[in-house]
């Protein structure tokens, strides 16, 4: 998604490269930074992250597991809010939007008018 988002013309740091070029933690660690245009997005694993459209994790029983992803949910949220409050444009994808050469490039295009239509950070 990164290479496809860079060859659509749209430049982003990582988590990391925005960390040590602007001298600044983000909440979170977002995938992509768009420090231009303040946009965070996030890439969410579907099992981790308890996917709604996925259900991967339907069929776990265990106490712990339900906890883990209902805590990594919350955390989500929690996340979401803070950087929304700092004033970041915040996008979640779902590992499932990613996965297929199909799904890749739908979910380039919708990410690319998301980003090019945000206001300028």
């Amino acid at each position: 998604m990164a290479s496809a988002l860079w060859h659509k013309g749209l430049r982003f740091f990582t988590y990391d490269g925005y960390k040590s070029v602007m001298n600044e933690r983000l909440v979170g660690k977002p995938d992509l930074v768009f420090s231009r245009k303040r946009v965070a997005v996030f890439v969410d694993g579907c099992f981790w992250h308890g996917c709604l459209g996925c259900r991967k994790h339907a069929g776990l029983t265990s106490d712990s597991w339900i906890g883990k992803i209902a805590a990594n949910r919350e955390r989500d949220m929690r996340v979401t809010a803070q950087l929304e409050e700092e004033g970041w444009t915040v996008i979640r994808v779902p590992e499932h939007d990613v996965i297929s050469k199909v799904a890749l490039a739908g979910t380039v295009e919708r990410l690319t008018r998301m980003i090019r239509n945000a206001p300028q950070g």
